[in-house]
């Protein structure tokens, strides 16, 4: 029998010894934004997880967008990731930080264990298997699995996973709280949920739609025939 349990690929047995702090096995609708006011829109507009992924090398303008941010989803249900900027999540009380494998491998042991023991919720980004076990090692609230289908949002190093690959990825990691990331428009989410995968980000879906509040309710129907 082909092997099929997370220890036969190299992932640690659950539960782990020291994980970061948890979130919901099915996060939802996963919007990844450009600033805090697309952050505010879209948790009034009932998003139920959000991402701020805002892009600056000034670092005081950084710290500004990320408490915008935070005071932007006061109010909402809204759980609030920060991209890339873990010091000024913690610093600014966000929900989570999320950081691509790159961001990941910049920290220190000491740096780990800090942004554990704040409390912050940690996503992880990943583009295949080998990426995945990286993840595992440092036992992060959720695992984000990308890219699913061909995306012009970022270049990738690696070809997209496709539906097969998150499928397998979603099963091996079924302890872990997923999210499937990259090219996903309206019309593929029925396949998509069907791999079990618990969360669905988008982009370009909402910040591009011509009334994002009309496509966010669009997609949170979508994501209620899970």
């Amino acid at each position: 029998q082909w092997p099929s349990t997370a220890p036969d690929f190299g992932l640690q047995a659950r539960p782990h010894t020291a994980p970061f702090a948890a979130c919901p096995q099915q996060l939802g609708l996963y919007a990844v934004l450009p600033d805090a006011a697309w952050v505010g829109r879209m948790a009034r507009a009932g998003v139920p997880t959000v991402q701020l992924r805002f892009k600056s090398d000034d670092a005081a303008a950084i710290a500004r967008e990320v408490r915008a941010a935070v005071e932007a989803v006061a109010g909402t249900e809204a759980r609030l990731f920060i991209n890339d900027h873990w010091r000024e999540a913690m610093a600014a009380g966000a929900y989570g930080a999320h950081l691509g494998q790159e961001d990941l491998d910049a920290l220190s042991a000491a740096e780990i264990h800090a942004l554990r023991d704040s409390g912050l919720r940690l996503g992880v980004s990943t583009h295949g298997y080998a990426e995945m076990l990286r993840a595992d090692a440092v036992q992060p609230s959720y695992i984000a699995l990308g890219a699913v289908f061909p995306t012009t949002l970022k270049r990738m190093a690696t070809v997209p996973q496709g539906m097969a690959r998150l499928a397998a990825y979603v099963a091996l990691l079924r302890d872990y709280p997923t999210v499937a990331i990259g090219g996903i428009g309206p019309e593929q989410f029925a396949d998509v949920l069907a791999t079990g995968v618990g969360s669905i980000a988008v982009v370009r879906a909402l910040v591009n739609a011509p009334d994002p509040e009309a496509a966010a309710a669009q997609l949170l129907q979508a994501m209620q025939k899970q």
